[in-house]
């Protein structure tokens, strides 16, 4: 069976995306995992329910959600205003205003997250252009997640009382100074860029498809990123059953808002 999914956005133009999932060889869980984010991603944007912050560098920036976890859609660093930070700034501080430069790391260290503080400074390198004050741009939205911390050698519990685990998010590390910190010396809860490379793929793994899952925070199957730092496993998961693809499927038209459709073909 082949579905393409068509969105029409009216505003100041038309922008058509057009995605054949025909091309996508997914099992049916990791499908309807996407369908289900796509979904919320589009709802988003058509009713402006993601957030943009913009923190001046040597700031600290603070992302959060209500509701849900973040799901950061970009995360930028430079200049491409001459008025957003500019106070006290002298002109050839402000004056280059075709400076951008991707975050990655904005990405790892908030996702799956409720809650997301850092410092902004010195989370791009190389400087994306010497002499100009920059600052960090981060748009993200919120997802309907279930989230799991466990500390070091701690049994972490995953269930969905309806459907299975499908894991958004995962990491085996430490990215704030307060989790999992009771008792530990302040050495071992300094490093808060702490990330595993392959926590992500062992959790999902490990857990995808199933009703519960058993998860052990040891390094042992995880790659341990910060020797001498006490971390945790962060894992944020969603609860996928067959009636969201059989709504999905069944529907030709949703009507999202005024002369903005989402079709399936």
């Amino acid at each position: 069976m082949c579905f393409e999914l068509v969105f029409f956005f009216f505003s100041q133009y038309w922008t058509v995306l057009y995605v054949n999932l025909s091309d996508l060889v997914f099992p049916y869980l990791v499908y309807c995992f996407y369908i289900k984010i796509f979904y919320e991603l589009i709802v988003s944007a058509l009713f402006n329910f993601s957030e943009t912050v913009v923190t001046c560098d040597g700031f600290v920036q603070s992302l959060s959600c209500d509701t849900g976890v973040i799901s950061v859609q970009s995360a930028t660093y430079g200049r491409t205003s001459s008025q957003i930070c500019s106070a006290g700034r002298p002109r050839s501080q402000i004056s280059n205003t075709w400076c951008s430069k991707n975050v990655p790391v904005i990405f790892k260290r908030c996702n799956g997250l409720r809650t997301c503080e850092f410092k902004a400074q010195g989370l791009a390198r190389p400087d994306p252009c010497f002499g100009t004050y920059k600052y960090y741009t981060t748009n993200y939205i919120c997802i309907t997640a279930e989230t799991s911390v466990t500390c070091d050698r701690g049994y972490g519990y995953l269930k969905c009382e309806h459907g299975k685990i499908q894991i958004n998010t995962a990491n085996y590390g430490r990215t704030d100074k307060t989790t999992c910190s009771q008792g530990r010396p302040s050495q071992q809860l300094q490093n808060t860029n702490c990330f595993s490379p392959n926590a992500l793929d062992f959790v999902s793994k490990s857990c995808n498809g199933l009703d519960t899952c058993k998860v052990y925070a040891k390094r042992t199957g995880l790659t341990d990123p910060c020797f001498g730092t006490y971390k945790y496993l962060a894992i944020s998961y969603s609860c996928l059953h067959h009636k969201i693809c059989e709504y999905l499927f069944a529907t030709q038209f949703i009507l999202l808002s005024s002369g903005s459709v989402f079709r399936i073909l």
